[in-house]
């Protein structure tokens, strides 16, 4: 059994489980054909993450996060995973990058986003959705410069996944600051734990508007129902997509495999 672990959890829908198996599965033949032993299979729940007795330490010996073992094992806690030190493959986001987790990962390799709308190489944008009325919903931007209808937003409900999200929360409070603006301009602001709750959310009438990455909305238009009820009125700019990363303690040498074996399958 392979000691590291692996992991593709950002757009691991349901629906979507056996084409993340398969991507996977692509990329764990390539890594083992460059010698490195990548897990069988990927990670998606705590009970998944080898124990780290006396809990997961950083560089200089302090304790960041608690022992695996020590959580819900049916649950997953992402931060948990990206901190772990047998991440050999992972996604993460550049909203967490920012807030800390550079320091305890190594990028190995952007995802091109060229097959969404909103997207274009390794940049991507989200699609801002409000409930549906008739009208067509608005495309994205050529130059993926940010289309913010501030009129339309203006006084509404706002809805995230989370606040340290680029995409659901990070990327449009940075479009509206460079307006002059700010997420004040909305008359309220919940959490709704992901892009498709949010997405759920106004289409049930809890909420009038979220900010959804390009990938999750395509995914949202393939399988969530609820997508049906909400159109897209404007999108954000265009910034880095989700990073592949690995832990810092991965050693170079099967770092720059990994980053040989990604570019290999593009």
């Amino acid at each position: 059994m392979s000691e590291f672990v692996a992991a593709l959890p950002m757009y691991d829908w349901p629906e979507m489980r056996s084409e993340v198996d398969a991507r996977w599965a692509r990329l764990r033949d390539a890594f083992r054909q460059r010698g490195i032993d990548a897990p069988e299979t990927i990670a998606r729940a705590n009970g998944d993450l080898p124990p780290v007795p006396g809990g997961i330490r950083d560089g200089d010996g302090m304790v960041i996060a608690p022992d695996p073992a020590t959580l819900p094992p049916d649950e997953l806690d992402l931060h948990k995973l990206w901190l772990h030190p047998a991440l050999l493959f992972g996604q993460t986001c550049w909203g967490p990058m920012e807030l800390g987790l550079a320091e305890h990962v190594q990028v190995v390799a952007q995802p091109s986003y060229d097959a969404y709308e909103g997207g274009q190489g390794e940049l991507y944008s989200s699609a801002l959705v409000m409930p549906a009325d008739g009208g067509p919903s608005v495309a994205s931007p050529d130059d993926g410069a940010p289309l913010i209808p501030l009129d339309l937003l203006r006084g509404k409900r706002f809805t995230f996944n989370d606040t340290g999200s680029m995409s659901g929360f990070l990327g449009l409070k940075r479009d509206l600051e460079a307006m002059g603006e700010s997420l004040d301009l909305f008359a309220s602001r919940s959490l709704s734990g992901g892009h498709r709750s949010s997405i759920v959310a106004i289409a049930e009438g809890k909420a009038d508007v979220a900010a959804i990455d390009c990938e999750s909305w395509a995914l949202a238009q393939r399988f969530e129902p609820a997508a049906r009820h909400v159109k897209v009125v404007g999108w954000t700019g265009r910034r880095k997509g989700l990073p592949l990363i690995t832990a810092r303690t991965t050693p170079e040498k099967t770092v720059a495999a990994l980053r040989e074996a990604v570019a290999g399958l593009r």
